[in-house]
């Protein structure tokens, strides 16, 4: 029971991306296509649940085990980073066609602290190992949903005729507040 309520709670009531706000440059950047904002969530999920798995480990057998906890930060960038290059690879070999629709946004995973903060928040939450990657894939998921929900809303958007003033930018911060506040009426759920 705890799984479903930390699976339900990380899509839907705490989403990463609308209720914390952690990764918003892929929210913003790769939400003009469904089908880019698909690709993006799927290596994000990948980063994301293969990040917490070798950071909590790192965090409690070498870290904690040698009184390194000052490096938590640093050393999982470095990870991150290794991982996003290795996702980079696959995708570059599997499927060209996505990796050049990501283009630019595929190295920002790095740097996307939607990945960085969900691996520090499993460590902060004293999660075991099975419960932080149930966590990690969820919070995946939710990001997912988010951005492809935004990314469809911002496809159906550029077919409206909009005012010169609210096109672009505008409209879609206008679009994303309401789309958190429609993630909000989930938050007697859980």
């Amino acid at each position: 029971m705890e799984y479903i309520l930390i699976f339900i709670s990380a899509i839907f009531v705490n989403n990463i991306v609308l209720s914390q706000f952690l990764g918003i440059c892929p929210f913003l950047g790769v939400s003009k296509k469904v089908e880019t904002a698909m690709g993006m969530s799927a290596a994000v999920a990948f980063v994301l649940t293969i990040a917490t798995i070798v950071t909590f480990l790192i965090q409690k057998y070498v870290l904690d085990a040698f009184g390194l906890g000052y490096l938590q930060t640093i050393t999982f960038i470095l990870v991150i980073a290794a991982l996003v290059q290795m996702v980079e690879i696959i995708l570059k070999k599997v499927s060209p066609a996505l990796y050049q629709a990501l283009g630019v946004f595929l190295p920002l995973i790095t740097t996307n602290c939607c990945i960085l903060g969900v691996a520090i928040l499993v460590i902060q939450k004293d999660y075991d190992l099975l419960t932080g990657v149930v966590y990690a894939f969820s919070t995946a998921i939710g990001f997912g949903l988010a951005l492809v929900l935004f990314a469809g809303l911002r496809e159906q958007m550029s077919l409206v005729k909009l005012p010169k003033g609210m096109q672009g930018t505008p409209i879609a911060l206008i679009t994303a507040g309401l789309l958190a506040m429609a993630f909000m009426g989930f938050s007697g759920v859980v």
